[in-house]
C-alpha cells in the first residue's frame, strides 16, 4: 500500500468561480501519488505523462545499447541444432539473460532481423542459405522460445551458463562465506518463494541461521526440465504414441528433478557440516546443557547437604532426648534403689525388732521343743511379712502383755499358713492342668497316643525329612510313605499326619531328645555304626534320625551334584574324579550318598504316584 502525503505537500485546485476562487486541498492517489512521490524526490515538478515518456525513451536507449553485444559465432550456428544454442546470446541479450524483459527480447529481435534478415542480406550483395538452412532460422527459434513464457522458462531453467557446481568442504575451510554465499544467490533464482534469506555473516543470531537453513531444507524449486525432452509429442502419429512419448517424458523430468534436489540437498549439508556459526552454536548449547547439569548437580549437593545436616540435628536431638530419658531413667533407678535400700533397713530392722521380742519372752513358751517351733515359725513371719505388716506387729507386741503378743503372733502364723496352703493348691492344680495339655498334645489327633508307636515316630521323622516343604501333595505323599513302610499296619491319613506333626513340633526338648535316642540306639543296633552325633546338623523341621556318621552339608550336597553333571556315566574312572570334587568325602561316601539320593527320588515318585491313582479312583 502507498503512503499517504506528508503534512506541508499538497496540490492545489482552483476553480473558476462566478464570486471568488476557493482554494482546496486534494491528495493524488493511484499513477499519480506515484508520480508525485517521483517528483518530490528529484525536487522537480513534472507531469506523469512527461515520466512515461521518459521511461519509453530509456527503454529504447537501452534497446540501442543491447545491439552492440551481437554473438561473435551467430554467422556459424547449424539452424537443425538450434534446440542446443544459447538463445539469449543469439539475440545479443547473454550479459542480461533472465533478467531481461519481454521488451528487451522484442527490441533485440528488431535490431537482429534490421541487420540479419535474408533479404536484406541477399541485396548486399550475401549469400543466402536456401529454406531452413539460413542461420537466420536460429535468431527466429530464439525469439520463439523466449517470447513465449512457458518455453522461456522451460529454457531459463536448462540455462547452458548457469553453474551447478557445489563447494567441497576443504574449500570453504577457510574462507566459508566468501565460497557459499555465490553459491545461494545464484541457486535462489530457482525459489518459488521471493524474500529467500541471506547467508549472513559471523555475527548472525542463531534465529537467522536456523530460518536459513530451515528455508533451504525445505526448499521449493519452480525449475523444471521439459525443455531437454527427447521426444516431441506433436511428432506422433496417433494418439497412442503420443501418450507413450509423454509418459517417457514425464519420468526423465522427475528423474531430473530428483536429481537437481538432491544437488540442493547435498549443497545444504555441506555448508551446515562446514559453517563455524554452527559450530559456535553446538558449543554454545553444549557449554549451556554443562552449566545447567552443573547447577543441577550442585543444587542436588546442596540439597543432600541440607537433607544430612537436617539428619545430623534430629539424630542429635534424637541422641539428647535419649541420654535425657537414660539420666531420667537412671535417676529413678537410683531414687527406686535408696527406697528399695531403705525399705530393705526398716523391714531388717522390723525382723530384727520381732526376733528380739519374741527372744525376750523365750518365744511365750517354757518348753524348748515348742520354742524351736516357734522360732521356726517367727522366721517364717520375718520371711513373709511385708513392712507395714511387720510394723503393725511389732506395735502390738509392744503395747501389750506376754499372752496378748503370743495371740498377736500365733494370729498372724495362722494366717501366714493358710495362704501358704492356698499358693501350694492353686501351683498343684496348674500343674496338673499342665501334664492333662502336655498328655493331649503328646497323643496327637486322629489314632491317639497309644496308635503312635516308637517305629511310627521315626517313621514320621523321616518322612517329613524326606518330603520338604514344596513337595506337590506333600501330607498325603507322607502319609501314604508311612502306610507303605509302617510295620504295625495302621492306615494314617493326611489329616493324622498334621496333627502328629503338629504335636511333635511342640513338644519339649527333652522329649524330643528321648525319641531321637532312642532312634540312635534302634540305628546301632541295625547297623552296627557308633554315629559322630557330635557333627550333626539339626533338619528343618525337627531334629530326625542321623542315619550317617560324617552328616553331607549342603555345599557338599552341591559339589556332589555338580560332579554328577560335569563327568557322565561314560567318564572314566568316574567316582574318583567325583570324589576329588567334594573335599572332605572319597568315593565310597560318593556312592553311597548316590544310592541314597536315588532310593529317595524312587520313594517319592512311587508316594506321588499313589497319590495320583488315588484320586483318579475318585474321580
Amino acid at each position: 500500500m502507498l503512503r499517504g502525503a506528508e503534512d506541508g505537500q499538497v496540490t492545489a485546485v482552483t476553480r473558476a468561480l462566478s464570486a471568488a476562487s476557493v482554494l482546496c486541498q486534494v491528495e493524488p492517489v493511484g499513477r499519480w501519488f506515484e508520480a508525485f512521490i517521483k517528483r518530490r524526490n528529484i525536487n522537480v515538478s513534472a507531469s506523469f505523462q512527461e515520466l512515461e515518456d521518459e521511461k519509453e525513451l530509456s527503454e529504447e536507449s537501452g534497446d540501442e545499447e543491447l545491439q552492440l553485444e551481437e554473438f561473435p559465432m551467430l554467422k556459424t550456428l547449424d539452424p537443425k541444432d538450434w534446440k542446443n544454442q544459447d538463445h539469449y546470446a543469439v539475440l545479443g541479450l547473454g550479459h542480461v539473460r533472465y533478467r531481461a524483459a519481454q521488451k528487451q527480447i522484442k527490441a533485440a529481435h528488431k535490431a537482429m532481423v534490421l541487420k540479419h534478415h535474408p533479404d536484406k542480406r541477399k541485396a548486399a550483395g550475401e549469400q543466402i542459405g536456401e529454406g531452413d538452412n539460413d542461420y537466420f532460422t536460429c535468431i527466429t527459434k530464439a525469439y520463439e522460445i523466449l517470447s513465449d513464457p512457458v518455453k522461456r522458462r522451460a529454457f531459463n531453467s536448462i540455462d547452458p551458463t548457469f553453474d551447478n557446481s557445489v563447494p567441497s568442504k576443504s574449500e570453504a575451510k577457510e574462507n566459508f562465506f566468501e565460497v557459499f554465499s555465490p553459491v545461494f544467490e545464484r541457486n535462489a533464482r530457482w525459489s518459488n518463494k521471493k524474500n529467500v534469506p541471506k547467508l549472513g555473516d559471523m555475527n548472525s543470531s542463531f534465529e537467522d541461521v536456523d530460518a536459513f537453513y530451515s528455508f533451504w531444507y525445505n526448499f521449493d524449486s519452480w525449475r523444471e526440465f521439459s525443455y531437454l525432452d527427447e521426444e516431441e509429442k506433436e511428432k506422433a502419429e496417433c494418439r497412442d504414441e503420443r501418450r507413450w512419448i509423454e509418459k517417457q517424458n514425464r519420468a526423465a523430468r522427475a528423474l531430473r528433478k530428483k536429481e537437481e534436489m538432491n544437488r540442493i540437498r547435498t549443497l545444504v549439508d555441506a555448508a551446515y557440516s562446514c559453517d563455524p556459526r554452527i559450530k559456535k552454536f553446538k558449543e554454545e548449547e553444549k557449554a549451556k546443557k554443562e552449566a545447567e547439569k552443573k547447577a543441577k548437580v550442585e543444587a542436588k549437593r546442596k540439597e543432600q547437604e541440607a537433607k544430612e545436616r537436617q539428619r545430623q540435628a534430629e539424630l542429635e536431638a534424637a541422641r539428647l532426648a535419649k541420654e535425657k530419658e537414660e539420666e531420667e531413667v537412671r535417676q529413678q533407678a537410683l531414687l527406686a534403689k535408696k527406697e528399695k535400700d531403705i525399705q530393705k533397713k526398716a523391714i531388717k530392722k522390723e525382723r530384727q525388732k520381732l526376733r528380739t521380742t519374741c527372744k525376750n519372752w523365750n518365744y511365750f513358751s517354757d518348753n524348748e521343743a515348742e520354742c524351736v517351733k516357734m522360732m521356726e515359725e517367727v522366721e517364717k513371719l520375718c520371711d513373709r511379712l511385708e513392712l507395714a505388716s511387720l510394723q503393725c506387729l511389732n506395735e502390738a507386741l509392744t503395747s501389750t502383755t506376754r499372752e496378748g503378743g503370743k495371740a498377736a503372733v500365733e494370729k498372724q502364723i495362722e494366717e501366714i499358713n493358710e495362704q501358704i496352703k492356698r499358693e501350694r493348691e492353686e501351683a498343684e492344680a496348674r500343674l496338673r492342668q499342665a501334664m492333662k495339655s502336655s498328655e493331649r498334645s503328646t497323643s496327637g489327633g486322629g489314632g491317639g497316643s497309644k496308635n503312635w508307636s516308637e517305629d511310627d515316630l521315626q517313621l514320621l521323622i523321616k518322612a517329613v525329612n524326606l518330603f520338604p516343604a514344596g513337595t506337590n501333595s506333600r501330607w498325603e505323599v507322607i502319609a501314604n510313605y508311612m502306610n507303605l513302610h509302617s510295620t504295625t499296619g495302621i492306615k494314617r491319613t493326611a489329616k493324622d499326619v498334621i496333627n502328629k506333626a503338629k504335636s511333635l513340633q511342640k513338644l519339649d526338648p527333652h522329649q524330643k531328645d528321648d525319641i531321637n535316642k532312642k532312634a540312635f540306639d534302634k540305628f546301632k543296633k541295625e547297623h552296627g555304626v557308633v554315629p559322630q552325633t557330635e557333627s550333626a546338623a539339626p533338619s528343618e523341621r525337627f531334629e530326625g534320625l542321623v542315619t550317617d556318621s560324617a552328616p553331607w552339608t549342603t555345599e557338599e550336597q552341591k559339589l556332589l551334584e555338580q560332579a554328577l553333571k560335569t563327568y557322565p556315566v561314560n567318564t572314566p574312572e568316574r567316582w574318583e574324579k567325583i570324589a576329588a570334587a567334594v573335599p572332605g568325602r572319597s568315593k565310597k561316601d560318593c556312592m553311597k550318598r548316590y544310592k541314597e539320593l536315588v532310593e529317595m527320588v524312587k520313594a517319592k515318585k512311587a508316594a506321588q504316584e499313589q497319590v495320583l491313582n488315588a484320586a483318579k479312583a475318585k474321580k
